[in-house]
């Protein structure tokens, strides 16, 4: 039974060993990618976000999406902030609570910053009713970013969504076409 034991111990050793050295390859040869998806994950998560990770990746568009593309142990930060630098096109679902959430504006701000193509989705909500909420806890600085980052994507044309009544295939499918749309595009931009 010991020697059974210590067989088992050995061969998961080392199928942690190569699993580990497969899984640093992958991430040194894993492509960054070209769609940032933006959202706010309590309402858009499970639904709108996740279907349109999931279309895009299967049209090899590498999107990401932090509940899908990171993993236990990646720094918050670090990921997101080099997924919004690395990217082609952003994405922003917008939504009824987006403006109250920090890291959503936080990364608007930043996908902005950057010129990056950004296409609007806005998800039962107009744009007109897109607005920092809480001034009270955002400096002044971040207050003048994260509103000049909302009224730029107000200003960009989008695609209006209601999730009730609308056709969710039909959104994936005008979302994928703009992102495609917008890649060669984004390219031409760079410098």
């Amino acid at each position: 039974m010991q020697r059974l034991s210590a067989a088992v111990a050995k061969s998961v050793i080392r199928h942690d060993l190569i699993l580990g050295h497969n899984s640093q390859i992958m991430q040194t040869l894993r492509p960054p990618c070209n769609v940032f998806i933006n959202h706010r994950g309590i309402e858009t998560k499970r639904n709108i976000a996740s279907l349109l990770y999931d279309f895009l990746t299967l049209l090899d568009l590498r999107p990401f999406l932090d509940r899908k593309s990171m993993k236990p142990g990646d720094k918050l930060f670090d990921e997101i902030n080099g997924a919004i630098y690395g990217c082609k096109v952003g994405v922003a679902v917008f939504s009824p609570r987006y403006c109250e959430s920090w890291f959503c504006l936080q990364e608007l701000a930043l996908l902005m910053e950057t010129k990056k193509k950004v296409i609007p989705i806005f998800c039962d909500v107009k744009p007109s009713q897109l607005h920092v909420v809480d001034e009270v806890t955002h400096s002044a600085g971040d207050l003048q970013r994260y509103r000049h980052a909302l009224e730029e994507a107000k200003n960009t044309v989008g695609l209006s969504f209601c999730s009730s009544k609308g056709d969710w295939s039909k959104l994936l499918r005008d979302v994928s076409d703009a992102v495609v749309q917008n890649l060669p595009e984004a390219e031409e931009e760079k410098p």
